[in-house]
């Protein structure tokens, strides 16, 4: 898998550098032959994370240009060269995010470094396109407890995004969200609502925060998450209810427990009107639409945390057993449409036994239908078609 690096054979004031921390490298990748390792723990670590996928998308990318005469073959290179490196960008942040969104942090780290590396040498240093690289490097060290390096990365992103007045309301949503993240990291509670909030949701939400005590602060900063989101993909998207999500872990911590359970009825809301729409493409279109391994990864964290969240509470009232029923509803119908089909049986008929108990039985019918649905496809498929939503 590596070879020893030979120093005579660089060009003369030319050093190797590892892929991961930039030291003087001594290992070579033995398929692509220009990446290159201080030690075999950071090749191990790196092809893990994400060289496993790109190891022959770097050759022509990193291999030295060959000699053309001519301007139209010089011009068709270059041309060849940025779209594999628009290639790397986009599966090095896919990776990256996937491990994220599993909670494995450590594993996210190598491709979010190749996502930054490719996007500055494609785009430049100070392009709005290296945002989206900061936030998937912020958003590990946060997780790895690292709140020092991780705001270095959301400070460059909030530079570049101020420096960049047609910057889009995805990247502002993301950097918000990332933002609020850090501080409820490090308890900073009125700073995480600042970032977290939507001003133009009063009417809506505006009563959820009537008895916080930083209201004003609420209302006023909170734009700049689910705002931007809900600007780009609606109010009722499963990108926008990410940052009610996030807002309910912040209520949380100060337990306000009627505000956290608002939330999470519009989060669960939101995720069970996409999935069912999905679902009954699926079943009476034949229209094969899937979610991404990004939107599955979360999707399950997020459905499943609101999930124990219930179990928790332990009560026996109607709303209680319906909520609970709606989110393994969600997780059924998450899991059908990976084509896992043990745990969409498993999650069905929890959701089934909890809808029963409830005297809307509004759930039921859908629930025993896709049961019926899984339960012939468990024995005849063992995944979707690669089609993503």
């Amino acid at each position: 898998m590596s070879d020893a690096v030979n120093p005579l054979a660089n060009p003369k004031g030319g050093k190797k550098l590892c892929e991961l921390c930039h030291k003087p490298a001594y290992l070579q990748c033995t398929k692509c032959r220009v990446t290159f390792y201080c030690d075999v723990a950071h090749q191990e670590a790196d092809w893990l994370s994400i060289h496993n996928r790109v190891c022959q998308m770097l050759v022509p990318v990193r291999a030295p240009a060959p000699f053309h005469k001519l301007q139209t073959e010089r011009e068709q290179h270059r041309a060849e060269i940025r779209k594999a490196q628009e290639q790397l960008i986009s599966m090095s942040e896919e990776e990256a995010r996937r491990w994220l969104f599993e909670g494995r942090c450590q594993e996210a780290l190598p491709a979010a470094r190749l996502c930054l590396r490719i996007a500055m040498e494609t785009h430049g240093p100070n392009a709005v396109q290296l945002v989206p690289a900061y936030l998937l490097l912020a958003e590990a060290n946060v997780g790895l407890g690292s709140p020092s390096l991780a705001e270095e990365y959301l400070s460059q992103a909030e530079w570049t995004v101020l420096k960049t007045p047609d910057c889009s309301g995805v990247l502002r949503h993301q950097l918000h969200r990332n933002l609020g993240s850090l501080y409820l990291t490090t308890d900073n509670l009125d700073a995480a609502l600042q970032h977290y909030a939507n001003d133009r949701e009063r009417d809506s939400l505006g009563s959820l925060y009537s008895s916080t005590d930083n209201q004003d602060a609420a209302l006023q900063h909170y734009a700049n998450n689910v705002y931007h989101a809900s600007e780009q993909y609606g109010l009722d998207s499963i990108v926008t209810c990410g940052g009610y999500f996030l807002m309910a872990s912040v209520f949380k911590k100060q337990n306000k427990m009627d505000i956290v359970n608002s939330l999470y009825s519009k989060v669960a809301d939101s995720w069970h009107g996409h999935l069912s729409k999905l679902m009954e493409n699926r079943m009476k279109l034949s229209v094969h639409q899937t979610l991404s391994e990004v939107e599955r990864c979360e999707g399950d964290r997020t459905l499943t945390s609101m999930l124990e969240q219930q179990e928790e509470m332990n009560t026996d009232s109607a709303l209680n057993q319906f909520n609970s029923a709606q989110l393994l509803h969600c997780l059924a119908m998450l899991w059908s449409l990976a084509g896992s089909w043990t745990k969409a049986l498993q999650f069905g008929h929890r959701a089934l036994v909890e809808s029963q108990r409830v005297k809307d039985h509004s759930l039921t019918g859908p629930i025993q239908e896709l049961l019926t649905w899984a339960q012939t496809h468990t024995h005849t498929h063992t995944s979707p078609p690669a089609i993503t939503h």
